[in-house]
């Protein structure tokens, strides 16, 4: 009979301890969530700092447009006609480069215009240093990423798999051994059964054996097996998944890390930006303190001072003795001791200049004037004299340039053949030459107009002469002379020469008569004429030096006030020409000074 071994070996090989399920799957699953999370907050502010970027640019372009538009505009002709017909609305370069008020606008302006080339600084940086930077790591790091949790997922795989494997082995032997168990109890039945034979008890004794060599055989590998995954196991949780959550745990913080700088940089583009901001402020409180009024004021003086000498005093006239009224500044007869005729103002004037005063003004504006520039105050005219004598003189100087570049090159052919032909330069030293003398004699001109008008300006430092005594007589030829040296030509220009004053008076037509019926403008106030004017442009009313007229329409900006002398006669006279008294209750003096124009 064959002892086998007791059936309590194998419970006790099968009652081992359970293995359980590994539990590091879930951790997984937590880490792959948090770093998912941490890159979505990287590209989040990567987004941020991208808005940002475009704020800065957007501000950056509404300051440069802000700045564009308040720019003067460079000279150029057209410019230049346009200010003449818009002189309220148009602002040129010489404007602003004339006051100090103006020119630290300027300056501001341009200190706008860097302040936003900062703001653009400020983007780009921002751009190159951050958003670019972080797109290209938010790139990497997800490659970085999705590299640790597929290692982490294949030993995870892996250990599965081990699992599986002592999982099976160990159903195999407890399968074998529960087979052992039956073959020993067959085994012992048969051998205590009598009846059975001695064949039947050795065939169920090799049975028995058998299942028990298997069971063993089972054991064996469940026991390799289970030593196997043990292994693989303390592998798997000492060293390799150790290894990976390190790994990740370094991603992360280099994630963290690079947020952190992006933050300061952020920062410290800003503050780069600083100190060249603060000297743009500083820029424009230095243009802001270097306004001077004085200095504004006088320019002011000297571009629109006229010239004009003021008027003397006023002469009594006394009607108390029966003798002929003599002549004075203040005579609204406008007399002249040298016989000359008495200017007339009669006549329907209203109907027929009125229809085309608006279109006169407005020709006034816009056109050229003439050459001489007698249409201006004397001042103004010296200084538009001036003007146009320096730049001929800039013209001549550019034209002896060439003139002289093209002798020295002819020079050059004449003594190198092989350079140039020396006749091809002749034609054009030809024209040079007349050119040259045709600037001079413009030069000549204009120099006899500017010592004209030089000429006859007083003395700067000369004071005003007055009338020595109101009672004191007047000499008829002086008075005569000063009041020829005011009057002005039809266009507003002055004049030396004595010129006959003829009578004003226009043939009514029948499309005159159509305007007959208009109805006037409510007289706003009175004036004086300081200046006799000779009104025979269209448009335009004479007017004798003290004569008292009344104001029907301010000036506008342009120079010219118009004005009424009875129910008939109206039109422009420079403004310049008379003193103005504005008075709300004007129609109420229109009677008497009817009676003293009469």
């Amino acid at each position: 009979m064959v002892s086998l071994p007791h059936r309590s070996v194998l419970h006790g090989a099968v009652s081992a301890p359970c293995l359980c399920y590994p539990k590091g799957k879930d951790q997984f699953d937590n880490l792959e969530k948090h770093t998912q999370w941490g890159i979505d907050v990287l590209e989040k502010y990567i987004k941020f700092v991208k808005e940002r970027t475009e704020i800065e640019l957007s501000y950056a372009k509404q300051l440069r447009n802000l700045s564009k538009k308040y720019q003067p505009k460079k000279n150029s002709k057209e410019e230049e006609e346009y200010r003449l017909c818009w002189p309220k609305f148009c602002l040129l370069r010489q404007d602003f480069a004339r006051y100090t008020s103006t020119r630290a606008f300027l300056a501001t302006l341009n200190e706008m215009n860097d302040y936003a080339g900062q703001h653009e600084v400020i983007s780009e940086n921002m751009t190159s240093l951050i958003t670019g930077e972080l797109t290209r790591y938010v790139q990497e790091l997800k490659q970085e990423r999705k590299s640790h949790f597929h290692d982490g997922r294949k030993a995870q795989q892996h250990i599965e798999t081990c699992w599986k494997q002592l999982e099976a082995s160990k159903r195999r032997f407890e399968r074998d051994c529960k087979e052992a168990d039956r073959a020993q109890q067959y085994f012992e039945k048969m051998d205590a059964d009598i009846n059975v034979t001695k064949a039947d008890v050795e065939k169920a004794r090799q049975q028995a054996q058998l299942r028990h060599q298997m069971a063993e055989d089972s054991k064996a590998e469940y026991s390799s097996t289970l030593q196997k995954f043990n292994s693989e196991q303390h592998e798997h949780y000492y060293t390799h998944i150790p290894n990976i959550f390190q790994k990740i745990q370094e991603m992360e913080e280099r994630r963290i890390v690079r947020i952190g700088e992006s933050m300061k940089t952020f920062a410290e583009v800003d503050r780069q930006v600083i100190p060249i901001i603060g000297k743009c402020l500083d820029e424009i409180t230095k243009a802001a303190e270097s306004v001077d009024h004085k200095n504004d004021s006088q320019m002011v003086i000297e571009a629109f001072k006229s010239g004009f000498e003021p008027p003397g005093d006023i002469e009594f006239e006394d009607f108390t003795q029966p003798m002929k009224r003599t002549v004075s500044e203040s005579s609204l007869s406008n007399s002249r001791g040298d016989g000359k005729s008495e200017p007339k103002f009669g006549g329907k004037s209203k109907g027929k200049l009125w229809p085309f005063i608006k279109k006169n003004k407005l020709s006034l504006k816009l056109g050229a004037g003439p050459e001489d520039f007698s249409n201006l105050p004397p001042e103004q005219r010296r200084k538009k004299l001036q003007q146009k004598v320096d730049e001929l003189n800039r013209d001549i100087q550019k034209e002896l340039d060439q003139r002289d570049a093209l002798t020295k090159m002819k020079d050059v052919y004449i003594k190198n053949p092989q350079m140039g032909d020396a006749a091809s330069v002749d034609h054009r030293l030809s024209e040079l030459a007349q050119n040259i003398e045709k600037l001079r004699l413009e030069v000549q001109k204009f120099e006899g107009w500017l010592a004209e008008v030089e000429g006859r300006l007083p003395s700067r430092n000369e004071q005003p002469r007055r009338q020595s005594g109101m009672y004191e007589p007047q000499n008829p030829s002086a008075v005569n002379s000063c009041a020829q040296d005011r009057e002005s030509s039809p266009d507003g220009s002055y004049t030396e020469e004595q010129s006959q004053e003829t009578e004003m008076k226009v043939p009514a037509t029948d499309f005159d008569d159509e305007f007959d019926d208009e109805e006037p403008l409510p007289t706003i106030g009175t004036c004086k004429a300081l200046y006799t004017f000779e009104g025979q442009n269209e448009g335009t009313i004479s007017v004798a030096e003290g004569e008292m007229l009344y104001v029907i329409e301010e000036d506008k900006g342009d120079g010219w006030t118009r004005i009424r002398r009875n129910e008939d006669e109206e039109g422009y006279v420079p403004t310049s020409y008379v003193e103005v008294y504005l008075d709300k209750n004007a129609k109420d003096v229109y009677k008497p000074l009817q009676k003293i124009s009469e």
